[in-house]
C-alpha cells in the first residue's frame, strides 16, 4: 500500500516515490510520523536520509541500480554489493559528497556547502606544508648524521625509482580526478565519476603492478640475480602510495584542504617517528628507512580506504567505459609529462650512479636536492596544492579575467616570498647546510645553493603563465616538459664528467630556465600574468641592499654557521622585510583580506 511520509515528522526526507516489491520492508528505515493521505496525493514513502534507497521506478531515475534486491532499505541505508567496500550510501540529487543530512533540504538538493575561499586553502596549505617542513628539518639533520653518503646514495637513487614506478602506476588518473572532479554534486554524476575516474582505474593500476611484481620476481629466480632488498620494498610501497594518492586527490577536488591537512601533519610525522625508530634501534641504513615508511604508508592507507567507504561513490551498473577512457585520455598525456617531469628533476641521480659508479657522489648531490626541495615544499606545493582546484573553478565561471584577478592576487605576495628565500639562500645557503647536516657533509652546500635558488624563482614563471591545462592542452603541457627533460639529460651527458655532483646541479638549474622560457612562449593569450613592475622593482631593490650590505660587511666578521645566520636573519628583517612592509601598503591590504577570507 502506497504511503507518504510526514515532511514535519522527517525533516530529513527528499523525495517521494512508488513502492514496489523489493522494497517491502521499508520500515526498517526507523522514520515514524505519518500523515492522512489527500484525494490527490496517494501516501508513498519518501526517500529519507538514513534509508538512502528509493524504491523500484525512482531508482531509474535517480541511478540508482535498477535491479531488485531483497532488502533495499536496511537500517543503515546500505545498498548490497553497490558500492565502494560492499555497499554505499547515495545522497540525494544534488547533494554534496560532504552534506551532512541536516544541510538536506525537503525538495531533495543539499543546501550547497560554503565554498572555501582561496586564502583558507592557502594558510591550511601553509600550514601543512610548514609543519611538514618542520618534520623533514627535525629529520634531516639526524639522518644526515646518522647515515653515511653512501647510504644516503642508495636511499636517493631508489626513491627515485619509487616516484618513478609510482608515477607510472597511477596512469595520470589524479589528473583526470582533480580536472573532471563533479563540482556541482548531482548524485548521478558523483556515481559516475567514482566508479569510472577513480575505482576502474585504481583497479587497473594494481592489476599493472602486479604484472610488474610478478615478472621482476621471476626474472631473479630464472637468472639468479640478487636484487637488494631496498628495492623490494620499492615494489611493495608502490601499490600503498598509488592509493594513497588517488584517493587524496578525491579529497584535494572536493576542497576539503582541512582533510588533506590533517592526513599529511599525521602521515608525514608517524612517517618520521617510525622511521627515526628503525634508523636508531634497527639498523642504519636505507633498508630501515624504508621499512619505517612502509609501515606508516599503512597505516594512512588504513584511513583513506575508511574515507573512501563512507565518501566514494561505485556503482557496477555507472560502468562506463567511454567516460573511462575520457579521464584517461586526458590524464595519460600528464602522466606522460609527470614522467618527463621526473626525468627532470631526478635522472641526475641515476646518471651520477651510472657514470660515477659512486654511491658517495649520489648522496652528496642527494643531500643538497633533499634540503633544496624543502623549499620547494613551502613554496611552490603548497601554493599548487591550493590554486590548483580554485583556478579551475574560476575559470569555468569567470573565464581569462577572473584568473588573470587571482593570479594578481597571487604573485603580489610571491613575488616577495621568492626573492627573498632566493637572496638569503646566496648568501647563507652554505652555512645551513653545515648547521643542518654537519661539517662532514658540507659538499652538500653548494648543491643546495644551486638547486635551492632555482627552485625558489620557478613558481614565479609556473603560476604567471599557467593556462595551457585550463585550455586542456595537455599534450602541449607534455612536449614543453619532454624537451626540457631531454636538455637536462643532454647537458647531464656534457657536465657531469667534468664537474661531477655540481655539473647535475647546474643543469638543473639550466633546464629549468629552459622550461620556464617555453611556458611563457606557449602561454595561451589572454592567461599571462606577470608581477607588476612595482612589486618588481621594490623585491629586487630591497634584495639587492639586503646583498650588498651582508656581503660588504662579511656578515660582521663572524665564521661560524649559527652566528652568521642569526646575522642574516637580522639584516633580512631590517633591509627586506620591513622596507617592504612599510612601502607596498597592496601588501598590508592583501595579508588582511587574506587573514579575513581564512576566519
Amino acid at each position: 500500500m502506497a504511503r507518504r511520509w510526514s515532511s514535519t515528522k522527517c525533516r530529513n526526507s527528499v523525495r517521494t516515490a512508488i513502492a514496489s516489491a523489493c522494497c517491502r520492508d521499508w520500515r526498517l528505515a526507523g522514520i515514524r510520523g505519518w500523515t492522512a493521505a489527500t484525494p490527490t496525493a496517494p501516501r508513498v514513502p519518501s526517500r529519507c536520509w538514513t534509508c538512502m534507497v528509493a524504491p523500484g521506478p525512482a531508482r531509474r531515475r535517480c541511478g540508482l541500480p535498477t535491479r531488485r534486491q531483497p532488502r533495499c532499505c536496511r537500517r543503515d541505508g546500505r545498498v548490497p554489493g553497490a558500492a565502494f567496500g560492499g555497499g554505499r550510501r547515495f545522497p540525494a540529487r544534488g547533494v554534496d559528497m560532504n552534506s551532512s543530512p541536516r544541510e538536506v533540504g525537503a525538495a531533495g538538493e543539499s543546501a550547497p556547502r560554503r565554498q572555501t575561499s582561496m586564502a583558507t586553502h592557502y594558510l591550511r596549505y601553509s600550514t601543512t606544508n610548514i609543519l611538514v617542513l618542520l618534520a623533514g628539518f627535525v629529520s634531516f639533520p639526524i639522518l644526515t648524521r646518522l647515515l653515511d653518503n653512501h647510504q644516503y646514495g642508495i636511499l636517493g637513487y631508489y626513491d627515485t625509482w619509487g616516484m618513478i614506478a609510482i608515477a607510472v602506476a597511477k596512469l595520470g588518473s589524479q589528473h583526470a580526478i582533480i580536472r573532471f572532479y563533479p563540482y556541482v554534486g548531482v548524485r548521478r554524476e558523483m556515481v559516475s565519476f567514482g566508479t569510472n575516474l577513480v575505482v576502474l582505474p585504481m583497479l587497473l593500476s594494481m592489476l599493472l603492478w602486479a604484472v610488474f611484481a610478478a615478472s621482476l620476481f621471476g626474472y631473479a629466480r630464472v637468472s639468479g640475480v640478487e636484487f637488494l632488498l631496498v628495492l623490494w620494498c620499492v615494489v611493495i610501497i608502490t601499490p600503498v602510495q598509488v592509493v594513497n594518492s588517488m584517493i587524496q586527490m578525491v579529497v584535494r577536488a572536493s576542497e576539503r584542504s582541512d582533510i588533506i591537512m590533517a592526513t599529511r601533519i599525521i602521515g608525514r610525522w608517524l612517517e618520521l617517528g617510525l622511521v627515526l625508530g628503525a634508523v636508531v634501534f634497527l639498523q642504519r641504513s636505507a633498508l630501515a628507512v624504508y621499512g619505517g615508511k612502509i609501515v606508516a604508508a599503512v597505516l594512512l592507507l588504513c584511513y583513506f580506504v575508511h574515507w573512501a567507504r563512507r565518501n566514494l561513490h561505485f556503482s557496477r551498473d555507472a560502468v562506463d567505459f567511454t567516460h573511462m577512457r575520457q579521464g584517461m585520455s586526458y590524464g595519460l598525456p600528464l602522466m606522460a609529462n609527470e614522467m618527463v617531469a621526473l626525468v627532470l628533476v631526478a635522472v641526475d641521480r641515476i646518471m651520477l650512479k651510472q657514470m660515477t659508479g659512486d654511491f658517495a657522489a649520489v648522496g652528496i648531490y642527494t643531500i643538497g636536492y633533499s634540503l633544496a626541495t624543502q623549499i620547494n615544499v613551502f613554496l611552490n606545493a603548497s601554493l599548487s596544492e591550493a590554486f590548483a582546484p580554485v583556478v579551475n573553478r574560476v575559470y569555468d565561471s569567470g573565464g581569462d579575467v577572473a584568473v588573470r584577478a587571482l593570479k594578481d592576487r597571487v604573485l603580489l605576495p610571491m613575488t616577495y616570498a621568492s626573492f627573498a628565500i632566493a637572496t638569503m639562500l646566496i648568501l647563507v645557503g652554505e652555512d645551513a647546510m653545515i648547521a643542518l647536516a654537519g661539517p662532514d657533509k658540507a659538499a652538500s652546500g653548494a648543491v643546495f645553493v644551486v638547486v635551492g635558488t632555482t627552485l625558489a624563482l620557478f613558481p614565479l614563471i609556473n603560476i604567471s603563465s599557467y593556462g595551457l591545462l585550463l585550455r586542456k592542452r595537455s599534450m602541449m603541457v607534455f612536449s614543453i616538459t619532454a624537451f626540457a627533460a631531454a636538455f637536462n639529460v643532454a647537458i647531464n651527458l656534457v657536465l657531469i664528467p667534468r664537474y661531477g655532483y655540481m655539473g647535475a646541479a647546474w643543469s638543473t638549474a639550466a633546464s629549468y630556465a629552459v622550461l620556464c622560457v617555453a611556458c611563457y612562449l606557449w602561454c595561451p593569450r589572454g592567461l599571462a600574468r606577470f608581477p607588476d613592475l612595482r612589486t618588481v622593482a621594490l623585491s629586487t631593490g630591497s634584495a639587492l641592499a639586503l646583498f650588498a650590505v651582508a656581503r660588504g660587511t662579511d656578515m660582521f666578521g663572524v665564521h661560524a654557521p649559527w652566528p652568521r645566520l642569526f646575522a642574516a636573519g637580522c639584516l633580512f628583517v631590517l633591509l627586506y622585510a620591513l622596507p617592504i612592509w612599510l612601502l607596498d601598503p597592496r601588501l598590508r591590504v592583501a595579508l588582511r583580506q587574506w587573514r579575513k577570507g581564512a576566519a
